[in-house]
């Protein structure tokens, strides 16, 4: 009976250690993916946002939750309200208005970005393949135990089969008999554990990928947006040359009609 109940022991730890195995340190993961995404953030706001990189930083400081993540919107609202409010200009804007609506979407554009690096960067990628390699042992532990136990919950069952039935115990076939009815269902949760182990690496590796993809999806989108401000801030100036040159014109023509 002892053996029964150490047996049992044995078989409810080898179900409970993969799922103890698969338990991700999720925090330090997503505060290491923060670092990242606000080193990326100082080191390049002074090249894209000058001269309103230290406002910029600023409001960035200010509306960086508990997360370590900062608030686009918040951000994007200080920005507008010290570029108007203080009529900042850059060099090719002189409208406060157009201006914060450029700087904007220029942070937006960042912080796209730097979630792109998060994800993505050097020591992101580290961070993956080590997950990944991790999941691996995960699986190819959860399988050996699994296939271990079935080994031995085999050998049991023989030996079961091959005991005979105890004159002096009239109720050994039917402990002979329970401890086998307990040995394969404690099987069968052994091989369920195993095929979850193996949806749940799976489901893993799918989440990952799909991740990386809106990253790229959303690196584009920023990389769009950014062409189509610029065309339309080209096309804004052509506008401006093209109204002066219509309106000396003009002038020219009134000055004519005037002399004549």
């Amino acid at each position: 009976m002892k053996k029964t109940i150490l047996f049992t022991v044995s078989f409810t730890l080898a179900i409970a250690l993969p799922a103890m195995a698969q338990i991700g340190n999720v925090w330090n993961d997503f505060q290491n993916y923060a670092i990242d995404l606000q080193n990326y953030l100082k080191d390049n706001i002074s090249d894209t946002l000058q001269p309103v990189e230290l406002e910029t930083q600023t409001a960035i400081n200010s509306f960086t939750g508990e997360l370590n993540i900062p608030n686009p919107v918040a951000v994007r609202k200080s920005l507008n309200d010290d570029i108007t409010i203080f009529s900042l200009s850059d060099n090719f804007e002189n409208n406060p208005a157009v201006n914060a609506k450029s700087v904007g979407n220029e942070i937006e554009r960042q912080l796209t970005r730097g979630v792109a690096v998060g994800i993505l960067g050097e020591e992101a990628q580290i961070r993956l393949r080590n997950k990944l390699e991790n999941l691996n042992n995960s699986l190819d532990s959860t399988s050996q135990i699994a296939e271990d136990a079935r080994e031995k919950s085999q050998n049991i069952l023989n030996d079961i089969a091959e005991t005979g039935i105890d004159a002096a115990n009239p109720l050994s076939p039917l402990l002979n008999r329970s401890q086998s009815e307990l040995i394969r269902l404690q099987l069968q949760s052994i091989q369920i554990e195993t095929e979850q182990s193996k949806m749940m690496g799976e489901n893993l590796a799918q989440t990952i990928q799909l991740h990386q993809t809106l990253q790229y999806s959303n690196l584009n989108l920023a990389n769009i947006s950014q062409e189509i401000e610029e065309s339309n801030r080209a096309r804004r100036f052509n506008s401006s040359a093209e109204a002066a040159r219509l309106l000396r014109t003009t002038s020219q023509v009134d000055l004519i009609g005037r002399k004549k």
